[in-house]
């Protein structure tokens, strides 16, 4: 048996061939981008691009699944495209060690797009970048200071409550005449942090689940 076989034994040949065919980018590799990247790899798409300008640090071993003490100081493009292959020697793999902003320059057309970037004015660059390429795509908004992975959820960006980012996003996608697209977000009010800082704490068990919740998306609308 093939490494895709109980994948195809639930959702098909035809579909697991439509995945085999598909050619996803993810934009961020931490806590969120990930887990949709191993999600990604796991279901047999067939070329993954990678864009993300950072190193793995020891601060990220708690919740991003390329941070391990073995990967401490490598850039977390290179550690993702090691494990992918790990995973599946056949997919495709592309690279970019770099910031996504609006001067980021791209010769290749995904079939979807995961944004999974920390940063406002990068997501916006992103956005933007998929509208005009005519790109489809899906967005996390904030996993940080949350504990209750019941009240992570998938809606529009129009439709969003409750989470800060998606607050900031939502007004600057209406200011620019922005169409509407799908997010991963939580309803849940952030939780007090025991220990102070200027960091946001965060879980695992969230981060991963927000990463699993794009990935899930993006399967489902590539054999749909």
């Amino acid at each position: 048996m093939d490494r895709l076989h109980r994948i195809s034994l639930l959702l098909g040949n035809e579909s697991v061939n439509k995945l085999k065919q598909s050619v996803v980018m993810v934009v961020g590799c931490g806590a969120v981008g990930s887990f949709a990247v191993e999600a990604l790899a796991r279901s047999g798409i067939g070329h993954i691009i990678l864009i993300d300008f950072d190193v793995v640090e020891e601060s990220n071993i708690n919740r991003q699944l390329f941070a391990l003490d073995s990967t401490r100081g490598v850039a977390k493009v290179d550690v993702a495209k090691q494990r992918i292959h790990d995973i599946n020697p056949e997919i495709q793999v592309d690279i970019f060690n770099t910031f996504f902003d609006e001067n980021t320059v791209l010769d290749i057309k995904p079939d979807f797009v995961i944004d999974a970037i920390d940063t406002v004015q990068s997501k916006i660059a992103l956005y933007k970048w998929c509208f005009d390429n005519n790109v489809p795509f899906i967005s996390s908004m904030g996993a940080a200071r949350k504990t209750d992975i019941t009240k992570i959820k998938i809606d529009k960006i129009s439709r969003t409550t409750v989470c800060p980012l998606a607050s900031k996003i939502r007004h600057i996608v209406r200011e620019l005449k922005m169409k509407d697209f799908p997010v991963v977000y939580s309803v849940e009010n952030a939780t007090p942090q025991i220990n102070g800082g200027r960091e946001f704490g965060s879980m695992v068990t969230v981060t991963g689940t927000f990463g699993l919740m794009l990935a899930h998306f993006v399967i489902k609308n590539l054999i749909k």
